[in-house]
């Protein structure tokens, strides 16, 4: 296999793996573990794990100028994207966190106009005021008769954020993926990540019945630490090395086809008409604002 089709391979599979987590880890909060004592599990574990996988890696070593940088993808990939993200989840549906956070290629659209001085066309400015229009309808009316579904305003307002520090987690690492290999990058940023979230989260960490907890949330928990945490952001960073962020962020778009499988399936969240209406306002937005025009390379 070329390195292109390695990484879209990695970028397809870590898609998948973040379409189940949404109704997997839902499902588990908050009766066994608190959104907030499910971060530290999660960065904690991806951390340990990177670290042993380092120890049959090549060492290398960061520069000080990449320091604020590194601080900065940990920052908005390690702790502003999970806090909104397991909040949102708590207080929101699977369906719904799925829908939202497929604005994130948008929000990358905009961030690279801001900061990287790329042109936005009317068509792309039209795509980006519907797919924006579609999660405020998704926002205000998406409510759910579901029960563990407290405050679903509030859990989709928790998505959007989740989408937008994802964004800038994808645009500030890139540059990185050209000079140190993923080990290193990973192990870095998630022991950064335990540092930023232990103020936050280990109170409520420690309040786990960590004893008593049943077999089948102990292989959630398995699944999240090392399918969606260590598996997806190794994933994720590999395909980054080949591909665009643009690219990479595109492959959000499997998160909602699995993630409303997975819940519909299982019983865990329905579709309603207007879900469905916010959906497609979503979708058709997103497709409008990363459309490009096809060039014989093109990533």
């Amino acid at each position: 296999m070329s390195k292109r089709t390695l990484a879209l391979v990695a970028a397809t599979l870590a898609g998948t793996i973040y379409g189940i987590n949404h109704t997997l880890a839902k499902g588990v909060m908050p009766q066994f573990i608190s959104p907030f004592g499910f971060i530290l599990l999660r960065v904690l574990g991806a951390s340990v794990l990177f670290w042993i996988v380092s120890l049959f890696t090549k060492s290398e070593k960061i520069d000080r100028s990449d320091y604020w940088r590194l601080l900065g993808c940990a920052f908005f990939g390690m702790f502003i994207n999970m806090l909104a993200f397991f909040t949102g989840l708590q207080l929101s549906t699977p369906v719904n966190s799925s829908v939202i956070i497929t604005l994130s290629p948008v929000i990358l659209l905009v961030l690279s106009a801001l900061f990287l001085k790329e042109k936005i066309s009317a068509l792309k400015i039209l795509g980006i005021a519907i797919g924006m229009l579609g999660a405020l309808v998704l926002v205000l009316f998406g409510a759910s008769t579901q029960q563990n579904a407290p405050n679903i305003p509030l859990g989709n307002i928790m998505f959007l954020i989740n989408s937008s520090a994802y964004a800038v987690y994808l645009v500030l690492i890139k540059p990185l993926t050209k000079k140190y290999n993923t080990v290193t990058m990973m192990k870095w940023l998630f022991l950064t990540g335990v540092f930023l979230n232990l103020p936050f989260t280990y109170g409520d960490f420690a309040a786990v019945d960590w004893l008593n907890l049943p077999a089948w949330a102990i292989w959630v928990m398995i699944f999240v630490v090392v399918g969606t945490t260590f598996s997806t952001y190794f994933l994720n960073l590999y395909a980054l090395r080949t591909l665009k962020a643009s690219t990479v962020g595109a492959f959000i778009y499997l998160q909602p086809l699995i993630a409303v499988l997975f819940a519909v399936l299982t019983g865990a969240d329905r579709i309603t008409p207007v879900r469905l209406i916010a959906g497609l306002m979503i979708f058709t937005g997103v497709y409008l604002s990363t459309r490009t025009k096809k060039t014989a390379k093109t990533s």
